[in-house]
């Protein structure tokens, strides 16, 4: 087992939710007093403040786009009336559309698991290469990269070659910032006349705003020495989620509650099951519950070697309107990725129709070695395909090489409404 950040990381899943069940009634309340806007909504529900006293009672309340979120603060500007206008706040951030966000608390600890996690700390030359200009990333970061104790290079969103330096000179030996940009440094390295394996101290990455691909991590961490991370966040509620060194699921933080929810009624889907990412946010500052994040993923929980014991999410498998809903189940490409990925980055492509009442998966493959299409490989496949996806296949199809051409969509719905 891991060092672990703090003891709330080792709480029972009884006592994580009765301690944030608890947070959560008191944010509830404390809301409806302070935020017009909160108010607003629960009464336009029929919701007593009082009747929302566990996790499972969000449901009653509507998910938060951030559609929903930019209409409301055009309205209403700044916060959309979802502050506590009792308390100072210290910053404020903007992202596009604009939405403002008010920076929950100076003494909070936001992303300082995902970094101790990562094996970051006192030790550490940090080079922050996320923006420190105007939106929450590159100040996010570096408080949480303070609070393990690692020393900061505010690098932001300098050019490569300036990166490149810095990394040299400062001695650098972690990177946050995304997977393409530190690609791009490592190129510019190269330009440069350096080995960056050899010639660099940096070994540890954590990479957040874009996915890190699984050839793209075998690049880092077997091609450079890089151990990856992955993160997980909104700007809008702060972090949400970090891999560990099992790097088999992101943690959930535990000042967050998430739910996973079916897009179209705001109803928690079972355990396992592909659903939008839904994210509130525990503070007294910003009352926003239930923020939908327009990402796809599943609950995973089974238990983690390394110690911790809060729920994970299965990474991110789309984004909603890329997914397709088949026997009530979400298939994502990404998920589809994942399966190519198995199978020696195969051809293939989803077809779902719909026979009287019935939804029908059937799944094109193409014939690219002498092996595919035997019974052994055939039970493999459904196998994998369902670990992956939840949702069985009804029929797989062989089609000769090429049939199926790279630009056309993994899945096609042909269903009828």
């Amino acid at each position: 087992m891991n060092r672990l950040f703090d003891k709330k990381e080792s709480w029972t899943n009884k006592e994580r939710e009765t301690r944030q069940d608890e947070s959560l009634t008191g944010m509830v309340k404390l809301g409806y007093k302070k935020s017009a806007r909160l108010k607003a909504i629960m009464d336009e529900n029929k919701i007593n403040p009082k009747n929302i006293k566990t996790r499972e009672d969000l449901e009653k309340l509507p998910v938060t786009s951030r559609e929903k979120l930019v209409e409301m603060q055009l309205s209403n500007a700044p916060y959309a009336s979802l502050e506590n206008p009792s308390v100072h706040i210290d910053r404020i951030f903007t992202s596009p559309g604009p939405v403002y966000e008010p920076h929950l608390s100076e003494n909070d600890n936001l992303w300082a698991r995902a970094f101790f996690a990562a094996g970051i700390g006192p030790a550490d030359v940090a080079l922050n290469a996320f923006s420190y200009h105007l939106v929450a990333a590159g100040l996010t970061f570096h408080n949480g990269l303070r609070r393990v104790g690692a020393t900061v290079v505010p690098s932001g969103t300098s050019s490569s070659q300036i990166q490149v330096q810095l990394i040299k000179d400062l001695q650098v030996t972690a990177y946050v910032g995304t997977p393409s940009f530190l690609m791009a440094i490592i190129t510019k390295a190269k330009e440069m006349g350096f080995d960056f394996k050899k010639d660099f101290r940096l070994k540890k990455a954590c990479f957040a705003a874009e996915p890190l691909f699984p050839e793209m991590r075998r690049s880092f961490e077997n091609e450079y020495g890089i151990d990856t991370y992955q993160m997980y966040g909104a700007t809008e509620v702060g972090d949400v989620a970090y891999e560990c060194s099992q790097k088999n699921g992101w943690h959930i933080c535990e000042e967050t509650i998430v739910e996973i929810v079916d897009p179209a009624t705001g109803k928690n889907v079972a355990p396992g099951e592909l659903g939008e990412i839904v994210a509130t946010r525990l503070n007294e500052i910003f009352f926003l519950l239930r923020f939908g994040t327009g990402d796809l993923s599943r609950i995973i929980t089974d238990k983690c070697p390394c110690g911790r014991t809060s729920y994970r999410l299965a990474g991110i498998s789309g984004r909603i309107g890329e997914a397709v809903k088949v026997r009530g189940l979400f298939i994502a490409p990404s998920q589809l990725k994942m399966i190519q990925a198995k199978f020696n980055n195969l051809p293939l492509q989803a077809n779902v129709s719909r026979v009287g009442n019935n939804d029908v998966l059937k799944v094109k493959v193409e014939k690219t070695s002498p092996e595919i299409g035997t019974p052994a490989w055939e039970e493999n496949f459904r196998n994998i395909f369902k670990e992956i996806c939840t949702v069985k296949v009804d029929q797989v199809e062989y089609v000769d090489k090429g049939k199926i051409k790279p630009e056309e969509k993994l899945i096609i719905d042909q269903r009828q409404w």
